[in-house]
């Protein structure tokens, strides 16, 4: 496709215009991460048999996780909502600095505890976790050397994958590169079913009925629309946790092939005797056919995951 590139200038600058005036322009908030607390603990604080205690309260890496530093310019753009591009050395406007006079824009670092992250237990931080990736790095270098198909799947990965199916108490897992990227997978997947079982393009009755929650994450909702949109899947939103009205919805549906997603965001790690979550919590894993998860919060790391049936990870 060729584009005239001065028209393709002038296209961008009107769609730059159009998203000022709607106040959603990207802004990036640079944040200066500081030493790790772990490496200025003691040999002792960090000895195997303290790291591998139970929680006893804060530790001096915990802090680690929430507190980070950003320059002048970046704080005052952040508090004035002032779009930002994520360089240090932006140009604070003038609006800016006639409402903030009281501190000179000379290169200094604000120190800030950030309470918006997701590493709610603190685990990025942690000196195990650090001591781990550290050692890997050494032994294996860095990179996956190409994707899971081709030659990324290592010993590692399947230990991974064992671990979470074990947590999770399903047969086995599949690991994905984020949690949005695991639960948009997941949700084509479904779509797909009536495609494959009727051969072809499914009736109106032969489509996967999805039954979604009101306050359904946003990977979910976009791959629930990708499934619809390939023909596949038909929608149906109940209240936010309201059983009456998705027993309701259920039993006023026509479609044999049916699928219940919920959110349960932040339960993984937090929730159940092990950390299984809520469905461990509530006695009720049996209940909950396919477990998806991010790894990027309570884990302290990043990449996402599908625990369930054998047979399902192989579909």
């Amino acid at each position: 496709m060729e584009v005239n590139g001065g028209a393709w200038e002038f296209w961008v600058e009107e769609v730059l215009s159009k998203l000022q005036s709607l106040n959603v322009l990207r802004s990036l908030r640079l944040i200066h991460l500081l030493a790790g607390a772990a490496r200025r603990s003691t040999s002792a604080e960090n000895s195997p048999s303290n790291l591998n205690r139970f929680f006893d309260g804060p530790n001096k890496w915990d802090r680690a996780s929430v507190e980070v530093e950003i320059s002048e310019s970046t704080f005052r753009k952040w508090i004035h909502d002032v779009p930002s591009s994520g360089d240090d050395n932006d140009i604070v406007d003038d609006d800016v600095r006639a409402d903030d006079k009281a501190e000179a824009i000379d290169g200094k670092l604000r120190k800030l505890i950030v309470f918006s992250g997701n590493d709610y237990l603190g685990l990025s931080s942690h000196p195990m976790v650090s001591n781990a990736a550290i050692k890997a790095a050494q032994e294996h270098g860095m990179g996956p050397r190409g994707s899971a198909l081709i030659c990324g799947y290592t010993t590692y990965h399947r230990l991974l994958e064992s671990s979470l199916a074990n947590l999770k108490r399903k047969e086995d897992c599949l690991l994905c590169p984020t949690g949005f990227s695991a639960n948009m997978a997941f949700m084509t997947a479904v779509g797909n079913v009536g495609l494959l079982v009727a051969g072809g393009k499914p009736s109106k009755d032969d489509r996967v009925a999805i039954f979604s929650d009101a306050l359904n994450h946003a990977s979910i909702i976009d791959g629930i629309r990708l499934a619809e949109r390939q023909g596949n899947a038909v929608a149906f939103v109940y209240r936010h946790a309201d059983m009456c009205h998705l027993d309701a919805l259920l039993s006023s549906c026509p479609m044999k092939k049916r699928v219940v997603v919920t959110d349960r965001l932040m339960q993984h790690l937090f929730c159940g005797k092990s950390g299984g979550g809520a469905a461990e919590m509530f006695n009720c894993e049996a209940d909950v056919d396919i477990c998806i998860g991010t790894l990027g919060k309570a884990a302290g790391c990043h990449g996402g995951f599908i625990a369930c049936r054998t047979r399902t990870t192989e579909a």
